[in-house]
Formats: structure tokens, sequence, C-alpha cells
């Protein structure tokens, strides 16, 4: 028994052991912040590779947990992520005074994100997603003295609270058509009763609270200029990615009964999440809330992929998430730099970056190609992968739409390119020194962006552990 504990939710006490620890460094003698920032990025190494040995399948707690190869290896992309986040951030947590505490939370966060991945019972996924709310919205408060982010930890309290309470309702409400929240017990009791579709309505208003689509993405732009750069990376990667991972398993697994009517959902869904995140981020000079609705532009090409409702659907999903954590992160990194080195956070402040900072620019560039879906960019493979799934329902129109507003989406990223290296500027950003953490953070980045599109086995993997194969 013991064992079979130990080895299914190694991914979740592994994290459990990393929280005491950083409790018992903080509890113990007095460190810099340096070796904080050090030890605890030791830590996260091995906690990531970890995940890749002893895995096997099973489920404890009568269904209520459960694993399998593709959910550790959901997770390990999370791991994955958090590591590059705290690479990047060393030089705003250097200069901060409680970088434990937001290990702390940022790690409990994920703790509650991995119980939902592997819930098998709605009573198990909701307690997961409280778990990875609270500690979050405390995260997203972490820089005191500034008013903004107090604002922005609110209206991400606010909102959780109204997308749990939409969500909370909706399982009571299919607890009651049904008498369980099993998720392998569900599928028998359900079809397209009136009331169990409102049901699954709430429950889609409140995942998709969760990850932002139209037109529950309203607190999403104040929240990511908010909050620390370190924790927007953290909601638009890390907290989404695990969000979608939930939703698509919850969507093909437990509501395959009611396909034909959340797959019209999703189409109207995806369409104006595409639309309307591209349109915003057109006016956007700030930053982060040009990437808050470049991201919600992301969310809707991920719904075009979910449509599909397929292997090879699931299997586009999470290689776009993968190949999102490169690209963003690499985006959010050099803006978390900036920020950090000279408190700039706007697109207009990077007119002639490119005369100063040569190499940060290129990755930059890098990044804004991918998260554009220019070859060879692996971003470009992740979204004609998810356009493929879509196309897999014969809806032509909903991916004809779709690739229109990728060309739409060339323009909003291509005019930052353009201010990086022709745009003139007398006084440019200085030129910064970037320190050995960010820099790796960026290589890794940089690497995946180029590896994982170009490199056809990271895509077979996926595929061969969606289909068990």
């Amino acid at each position: 028994m013991w064992t079979d504990l130990l080895i299914l939710m190694k991914q979740e006490m592994a994290l459990i052991v990393l929280i005491f620890i950083i409790m018992f460094l903080k509890l113990g003698k007095e460190r810099s912040n340096e070796s904080y920032i050090k030890i605890v990025n030791v830590l996260l190494l091995i906690n990531l590779v970890v995940g890749f040995f002893w895995n096997r399948e099973g489920m404890l707690f009568n269904e209520m947990f459960r694993t399998n190869p593709l959910m550790v290896l959901e997770k390990s992309i999370l791991n994955l992520a958090m590591l590059i986040i705290s690479m990047q951030s060393y030089s705003w947590l250097k200069a901060h005074k409680h970088v434990p505490e937001f290990y702390m939370l940022l790690l409990s966060t994920m703790l509650g994100m991995f119980f939902m991945i592997s819930g098998g019972n709605f009573l198990m996924f909701y307690l997961g997603l409280e778990l990875s709310t609270i500690p979050l919205a405390a995260a997203a408060n972490f820089d005191l003295t500034k008013r903004r982010s107090s604002e922005a930890a609110m209206k991400l309290i606010f909102s959780s609270a109204f997308s749990s309470g939409l969500l909370l309702f909706g399982i009571s409400m299919i607890y009651g058509t049904t008498g369980t929240l099993i998720f392998s017990e569900l599928p028998q009791y359900l079809s397209n009763d009136p009331l169990q579709i409102f049901a699954f309505i709430l429950l889609l208003a409140g995942f998709a609270f969760k990850i932002s689509v139209v037109p529950f993405h309203l607190w999403t732009a104040d929240v990511y200029e908010g909050a620390p750069i370190a924790v927007t990376s953290f909601l638009s990667v890390v907290s989404k990615g695990a969000v979608i991972f939930v939703f698509v398993s919850v969507l093909y697994s437990v509501f395959q009964p009611i396909a034909e009517s959340w797959y019209n959902m999703l189409f109207v869904l995806s369409l104006v999440t595409i639309i309307i995140g591209n349109l915003f981020a057109l006016r956007q000079d700030n930053f982060k809330r040009f990437l808050a609705f470049s991201s919600i532009a992301q969310v809707g090409f991920i719904l075009v992929g979910i449509t599909g409702s397929s292997d090879i659907a699931t299997t586009s999903v999470i290689y776009f998430v993968l190949i999102y954590v490169f690209s963003n992160l690499a985006a959010f990194g050099v803006v978390a730099v900036v920020s950090s080195m000279t408190g700039k956070e706007k697109i207009s402040d990077y007119k002639n970056f490119y005369q100063t900072n040569p190499v940060l620019s290129w990755v930059l560039t890098i990044a804004l190609f991918s998260l554009a879906g220019v070859p060879p960019t692996a971003g470009f493979f992740g979204k004609f992968f998810l356009l493929m799934a879509g196309a897999g329902k014969g809806n032509y129109l909903l991916i004809s739409i779709a690739a229109l507003n990728m060309v739409i989406s060339f323009y909003y990223y291509l005019r930052i390119v353009k201010a990086i290296f022709m745009d003139a500027n007398e006084k440019p950003i200085a030129k910064i020194n970037v320190p050995l953490m960010p820099r790796l953070a960026f290589y890794v980045c940089i690497a995946g962006i180029l590896l994982v599109g170009l490199i056809s086995w990271f895509y077979d993997h996926i595929f061969a552990l969606v289909t068990g194969s």
C-alpha cells in the first residue's frame, strides 16, 4: 500500500517535500536571497528529473486519485515551466524580501494543480482547484508596496471565487442528476437532458474563466499587468496549461455522451476568443497587457483543436502547450529582465532595442515569431496541428476563420519586431548584463522553440502516450 502511494503520487510527494525543505530553510539560519534561489533551482531540477523515472499507471482512494504516463508528462511540462520561471526571475527575486514565501506559494499552487490533473472524481478536482487558486491570489499581491499588485490580487480572487462558485453549482447539479461524482461512472448516466446540459454550461463557464475564454476574460489583462512578472508568467503558462489538460480530459472522458452539444458551444467560443484576443492585442502598448490578449487568442486556437474530439486533438493540445511554455516564457523572460533592471514595460520603450541588446532582441523576436506561428519555429507546427485536429470534424468554416486570424496576428507581433530593429530612438534601453540563470533559461526556451517543432519525436511520443501504444 505504502509503496503504491509513494510511486503513484511521487510528483505530489516531491512537491510536498520541496515545500517543507524551503520552510525549514526559512526557519533556520539567515541566508542571502542568492543562496535561496540557487538551492531552490537545484531542488526544482531534481523534481523535474524525478518525473521521468519510476512511472506507473494506477488508482488510489476509490478512484479519487489516478495517474498514468500521460498525466506524468503533463505534470513534468508544468515542472519544467516552473523551473524556467524561477531562473528567469533571478534579478527580481534577488532584490525581494520574501523569497522563500514566494516559492512556497507557487509550489502550493502547483500541488493543487497536480491533484486537479490526477483527480478521478469531481470532488478531488474541485479541492485541487481551490488549493491552486488561493495561494496564487496571494502571489499576485507579492509586490506589497505597489497598489496595482493589490488590485490584481483582488480582481483575481473575486473572479476565481465567482468561477469556482459556478463550477461547484454545476458539479452539484451533475451529482443530483447522476448520483455519482466518479469520472469513470458518469458517462453512462449522461444524456442531452436539459438539466444536465445546463449543469455542463456552468462547468464550461467555470473552466472558461480559468483559461480566459471570451467573454470570461475580462480579469486577465488587469491581473497580468498588476501582478509581478514572475507571477504573470506562472498565470499565463502553468495555471492555464494545467486547466487545459484537465478540461480536455474531462470533455473527452466524462462528457463524451453530449459531445454534439459541447462541440457547438466550443465552435462559437473559439471563434469569438480568437477574434477578440487579436483585436485587443492590436491596441496594447503595455507589454504585459499585450501578452495577456495574445494568450487569449492562443486559447482560441487551443479550443479549435479541442473541437476535433480525437486522440490527434488531445496530442495536438498537449504538444501546443509544451511549445507555448517555451515561447511565452521566452517573451516574458525578456520583459522580466528589462523590467527588473530598468522598470520599463511599454512596447514603445523597446524601439531600437537591438542597438544596445542584440541577444535579448533575438530571444524576444524568436519568441514572438513562435507565438505568431511563423515557420520554422515550433509555434507554426503547434498551430498547424491544432488546425488539422479541428479539421477532423470537417468544419472548414471554423478552420478558415482561425487561419485568417493567424494572418491578422502577424501584424501585432511583427510591429514589435519592427520597433526592436527598425524604429528610431535617441535613448534606447541601456545595455543589460543578463545574469547566468536567466541566460540559461533563455537558451532552454530558444532550444525548445527551434527543436520541438523540427524533431518529430516529441509529437510522436505524446501521441504514443495518448493512444497507449
